[in-house]
């Protein structure tokens, strides 16, 4: 294959825009660690079908879901904090990790699911397992039976295995609830369809909104000045939206407040959110040409043809961002406003629908997370950054 790695500004505007670029077959071959129902031979979700699975998962996203999500939400992150500790050493790339997986099955799954400790564990177990396989050979020949192969089919299947016994429990269940099974479940999807789509929400709330959400609180922790700010926004929220002479726990009212209100008023924590994954989000964005044959500055992209572009080449550009690897939340400030410099200057979120979905996935669980961690201040000493990122010392 031909694979044409962009950059500059037209570039990046024909890559975003352009309707015959196509996303999910840009990645079919590169992502060798999602989960695929075509590896053990059970019925998967067309991946050039992305509408489909973008309407089901912005349906489970609602405002109104989410809000009578959040208290059990709270509270899931509240008794994983509590195991943390008073005081110590934590690794946050294990810990934030698996708090992020407990909120993405509450999120994507069921009750019974999200409460079962041994099943979590398990689909962990295995979603690392799924990571580990996408190996260069395995990506390179994917047609030859290596180990990596058979891991990652082995891993599938005991995922399968796992959703499959508890979308059984939802279907026998004699009354519904709004959790995402029971949403599917009512919408005519089938057993395989249903699984497919928990399995792709799960790898994609994870494995990179984990990662970000640990930079988060690193970054935070080593920047005294917008900790403080991010710390004011959520005392206010508690002071404005909450009884201040309540004796119930902090978790259970911070819960009480609505996404829409947690939205519209921490412009502080949405600008650390947006400069932690600025700095950090370096990777390569892909895409294949599925119409007709493109040209960009002279160079012809044919149909067939993958492209390649770096989000660096943006967010780490100095004409951009002066002292680009400098965390600075305050670029985003108006008057600043450094990503308007140039069309699509800012591509954390990436550009289209897809991203739009990622972004309230990323949203919703950092916010839940930072806002427990921030708001328990009083409670547990400050935060600070071991140097080699090893830990955070609380």
């Amino acid at each position: 294959h031909t694979v044409v790695a962009l950059s500059g500004d037209h570039a990046r505007k024909v890559f975003f825009n352009d309707q015959g670029l196509d996303l999910p077959e840009g990645y079919r071959i590169f992502m060798g660690g999602a989960p695929r129902l075509g590896d053990i031979d059970a019925e998967e979700r067309d991946p050039r079908n992305l509408s489909v699975f973008i309407k089901q998962l912005l349906n489970l996203l609602k405002k109104e879901r989410v809000d009578r999500l959040l208290p059990t939400l709270f509270e899931d992150v509240h008794r994983r904090m509590e195991g943390w500790g008073e005081e110590g050493t934590l690794n946050p790339f294990n810990e934030v990790y698996e708090l992020v997986f407990q909120m993405t099955v509450r999120l994507a799954t069921c009750r019974e699911l999200s409460e079962d400790k041994g099943a979590i564990s398990e689909l962990a177990h295995n979603y690392w397992k799924l990571e580990k396989s996408a190996t260069p050979f395995a990506l390179l020949f994917p047609w030859f039976p290596c180990p990596a192969k058979r891991a990652k089919k082995e891993a599938t299947q005991r995922l399968y295995d796992i959703l499959l016994k508890y979308v059984d429990l939802r279907r026998k269940a004699t009354e519904r609830t709004t959790d995402a099974i029971d949403v599917l479940i009512a919408a005519g999807e089938s057993d395989d369809a249903i699984i497919d789509f928990v399995l792709n929400v799960i790898f994609a709330g994870v494995i990179n909104t984990g990662m970000n959400v640990c930079w988060n609180l690193l970054y935070l922790g080593m920047n005294s000045q917008w900790k403080e700010k991010v710390y004011a926004e959520v005392q206010a929220l508690l002071a404005q939206h909450t009884d201040t002479l309540s004796t119930q726990p902090l978790y259970q009212r911070l819960a009480s407040i609505s996404m829409s209100t947690w939205e519209d008023e921490m412009p502080a924590m949405d600008s650390v959110i947006r400069e932690t994954l600025r700095v950090i989000a370096t990777g390569t964005l892909l895409r294949r040409n599925l119409g007709k044959d493109v040209e960009i500055e002279g160079s012809k992209i044919s149909r067939g043809e993958f492209l390649a572009f770096s989000s660096a080449d943006v967010h780490h550009n100095p004409e951009i961002y002066p002292e680009p690897l400098s965390f600075d939340p305050g670029r985003f400030d108006e008057g600043r406003a450094e990503d308007r410099k140039v069309p699509l200057g800012y591509v954390g979120w990436g550009a289209g629908k897809g991203p739009v979905v990622r972004k309230s996935i990323i949203l919703s669980l950092f916010r839940t997370s930072s806002l427990r961690w921030n708001a328990s201040r009083q409670t547990r000493n400050e935060i600070s950054a071991c140097s080699d990122f090893r830990g955070v010392r609380v």
